[in-house]
C-alpha cells in the first residue's frame, strides 16, 4: 500500500512541478498557455471538453466576422412589402427567430424582425393594417474585419443576437449571430428546430454543402455519386482526417478526390462539421 501511495504522490508532484515550471516565469505566449492546458488535461485537472472550450475562446480572439458569417447569397430575408400571409410560410419553412427585412434590394436593410413580435398581429387578425416596418428592431452593422471576441462582448452588452456584416464598400456581405460566435467556442449547437436527418448533408449554396463529419461514406457516395471506399473508414470525418494526416483545426482545407473540404467545427479529438464544394478533377 505504501509503495502505491508513494508512486501516486510522485506522479502528482511530477505534473504539479510541470505546471509550476510553466507558471514560474508566467506564460508569455499562447503556446505557454496551451502547454499548461495540455498538462492539466493529461492529469485530469480539467477534462477535454473544458480544454476545448478554453482553446476555442482563445482562437475566437484571432477570428473576424468574415470568417464565420452567413454569406449574403445564403441569407434568409423578408421583403418589407410582404403581407402577413406571405411572411408566415417563409418563417415556418426556415424556422429562424430573427430575419433581416430589406427594402428595394439586399443592401437596403431596414431592420430586424423578431418572430415573437408577429404573434399579436396574428392573434388580432388585422391583416389589412399590417405594416412590417412598425415591428422592426434597429439593425446592428459591423465590418467584415470585426474581431469575434469584441463582437461577442458587444452582443452581450447591447443584448443583440444578430448583426449585418458589410464590406469595404458599404454593401451587405452577410450576417452573423451570437450563436455563430458561441459555436466557435463550444462547438456546434443544435436546437429543437434542427432537422433530425439530421441533415447529415445540407446544401447551403449553388456549389457548397454543409457536411456532418459523422456522415457515413456510403450515404455521401449515394448523394454525390462518388466512389469513396468505406473499407478503412466509416465516416467522411475519418476520410478527411486521413487526408490531412493530422487532426485539423477550424478553417483548414484539404481536397479528397474531386471534393474540397473545409473544417467548420473541430476540437482536439475529432471533427464535427465541414463545408464541401466539388472541384474540377
Amino acid at each position: 500500500m505504501s509503495d502505491d501511495r508513494t508512486g501516486q504522490d510522485g506522479d502528482e508532484r511530477s505534473w504539479l512541478n510541470k505546471i509550476g515550471q510553466l507558471f514560474s516565469s508566467e506564460p508569455r505566449s499562447r503556446q505557454d498557455l496551451e502547454d499548461v492546458l495540455s498538462v492539466a488535461a493529461e492529469n485530469e485537472v480539467i477534462d477535454e471538453d473544458a480544454r476545448s472550450i478554453i482553446e476555442g475562446a482563445m482562437q475566437v480572439s484571432d477570428m473576424q466576422a468574415r470568417d464565420i458569417m452567413i454569406p449574403r447569397a445564403q441569407m434568409v430575408v423578408i421583403k418589407a412589402e410582404s403581407s402577413l400571409e406571405e411572411i408566415l410560410p417563409q418563417i415556418i419553412r426556415s424556422a429562424h427567430s430573427r430575419y433581416p427585412v430589406i427594402g428595394d434590394n439586399p443592401d437596403d436593410v431596414l431592420g430586424i424582425l423578431l418572430v415573437k413580435d408577429l404573434l399579436p398581429q396574428i392573434l388580432r387578425k388585422e391583416t389589412d393594417t399590417f405594416d412590417i416596418r412598425d415591428l422592426l428592431r434597429p439593425t446592428v452593422v459591423v465590418p467584415e474585419s470585426k474581431r469575434l471576441n469584441v463582437l461577442l462582448r458587444e452582443f452581450r452588452q447591447n443584448r443583440n443576437h444578430m448583426a449585418i456584416v458589410i464590406d469595404e464598400y458599404g454593401g451587405v456581405a452577410g450576417l452573423v449571430t451570437i450563436e455563430d460566435v458561441l459555436e466557435e467556442i463550444v462547438g456546434e449547437i443544435e436546437d429543437e428546430t434542427d432537422v433530425e436527418e439530421d441533415q447529415f448533408i445540407r446544401r447551403i449554396g449553388d456549389d457548397e454543402y454543409f457536411i456532418k463529419a459523422l456522415t457515413p461514406i456510403e450515404d455521401f457516395n449515394e448523394y454525390f455519386e462518388a466512389g469513396f471506399s468505406d473499407e478503412e473508414f466509416d465516416t467522411i470525418g475519418g476520410l478527411v482526417i486521413h487526408a490531412f494526416g493530422h487532426m485539423p483545426a477550424r478553417n483548414e482545407t484539404t481536397q479528397v478526390g474531386s471534393f474540397e473540404f473545409k473544417v467548420i467545427n473541430a476540437d482536439q479529438r475529432k471533427i464535427h462539421s465541414l463545408r464541401m464544394r466539388p472541384v474540377d478533377d
